[in-house]
């Protein structure tokens, strides 16, 4: 019987720690969704919703936009709150946020700015031709914007269905 001691004991110690590390892991999941949406899957890098979004055959979201930018912050509050555009961003789009530019320079086809938003298909393609309503930054939106950027994102999944 005594020699159950250091075993129990042992386990004791071990059990708590496996359990926070658990904890820190689900944390940090959650920390790339930037606060755009906690429901919704975030890749990490533009390289893996690249990946991604090969494999779902799903477009792939792009969201440039830094913590600093009023604007940013604005279309932000306004993302989480629109319930049909998480849904969808949810559903049928990989998903990215970025607070850094890549080196795809197809991915800024009117110029380094935030916040803005680009969609690329699964055939690598960018999709330029998908736009906001601002000829000075084609790929912003403002949160009384929505209702287009719904309507942009439903075209992009269209789109793609049509082409394959």
């Amino acid at each position: 019987m005594m020699s159950c001691w250091p075993l129990f004991l042992l386990l004791l110690v071990v059990w708590p720690s496996g359990a926070t590390e658990k904890k820190k892991t689900k944390a940090k999941a959650k920390d790339i969704s930037g606060g755009w949406g906690n429901n919704i899957t975030w890749m990490a890098s533009y390289e893996a919703g690249l990946s991604k979004m090969s494999k779902s055959n799903k477009p792939l979201m792009v969201i440039f936009h830094t913590e600093d930018c009023p604007y940013s912050q604005e279309l932000k509050k306004a993302f989480v709150a629109h319930k049909t555009i998480q849904k969808m961003a949810q559903q049928n789009f990989v998903m990215l946020n970025l607070e850094t530019e890549v080196i795809d320079e197809n991915m800024a086809p009117d110029g380094h700015y935030v916040p803005r938003i680009l969609f690329v298909d699964p055939s690598l393609t960018v999709r330029a031709d998908i736009t906001g309503k601002y000829d000075n930054r084609l790929y912003t939106y403002k949160p009384k914007d929505l209702l287009l950027l719904a309507t942009n994102m439903k075209r992009a999944k269209l789109t793609l269905h049509s082409e394959l």
